[in-house]
């Protein structure tokens, strides 16, 4: 019999990843991997502890049963950021990165041959695909080092617990519209209160990195939610077109992703 469980999710993808040429790809797929790894380990979290799925140009993490949802975003997102900042100083122009990141949290369905399907990955999928996240991503001279995007329910069990890190006015609402999903979600960015709070050596205040060229992304404009149609658990979780395709396996990870930047 099929189990039922209640996890959180995070979904890392490299923008414009695609034409780099797949030495280049390789470096920035590694480089990702090691920016998640080491915020992780500052955040206090073990990576061990998650099921991690390689999305290609990206991951997918499923936190552990039991994971506070807040520590997903604080001080996980900050010390990220930090991280690809640190990368980006050292790298050429074909080897920075700019990360979109989707979080998200639901019932998940847990099959007893491994695979782990379920609405909250369509929904996940649907947030990284959104056109917020990704014209947060373009902000900025040389665009932003980590945008990310969570959804209402997230949001709602999290920043709105008034957790420590987690002040309301660091994220903006935003109205996402992919294919048939359509829901209120919210942005957090360079430059919103969060960011220098992490410790980790940023710009107080300004979001912006000294000497990165890199200015602080403006926040989009409040949209009024639109109504999201409720989802059935499905066997393989899809984000058809442009998007993405998550399932989990026996260890084995199943992935159709086209990167549009």
């Amino acid at each position: 019999m099929p189990r039922y469980e209640y996890r959180a999710l995070l979904a890392c993808d490299i923008a414009r990843s695609a034409g780099r040429g797949e030495r280049r790809l390789q470096e920035i797929r590694s480089a990702l991997r090691s920016a998640l790894a080491e915020a992780l380990g500052a955040a206090a979290l073990d990576v061990r502890d998650f099921t991690r799925v390689d999305t290609g140009d990206g991951s997918l993490l499923v936190a552990p049963a039991g994971l506070p949802k807040a520590g997903l975003l604080f001080p996980l997102l900050p010390e990220l950021q930090s991280r690809i900042r640190a990368h980006n100083r050292e790298a050429g122009a074909d080897t920075r990165l700019r990360v979109r990141a989707a979080v998200h949290a639901g019932e998940i369905r847990f099959d007893p041959d491994g695979t782990a399907s379920g609405a909250p990955f369509e929904a996940l999928a649907r947030l990284l695909d959104s056109a917020p996240l990704r014209h947060a991503t373009l902000a900025g001279t040389g665009g932003t080092p980590l945008a990310a995007i969570l959804s209402q329910h997230f949001y709602e069990e999290t920043v709105g617990h008034g957790y420590e890190g987690l002040e309301a006015d660091a994220f903006t609402a935003a109205d996402v519209r992919v294919k048939e999903y359509a829901a209120r979600a919210w942005l957090w960015y360079p430059g919103s209160p969060i960011g220098p709070r992490a410790g980790s050596g940023q710009d107080s205040g300004s979001g912006r990195d000294p000497g990165s060229g890199e200015q602080p992304a403006q926040p989009a404009q409040p949209a009024q939610p639109a109504p999201s149609a409720p989802r059935a658990v499905e066997q393989l979780v899809r984000a058809t077109g442009n998007g993405t395709a998550f399932a989990v396996h026996r260890g084995n990870q199943y992935i159709r992703h086209n990167d549009r930047g």
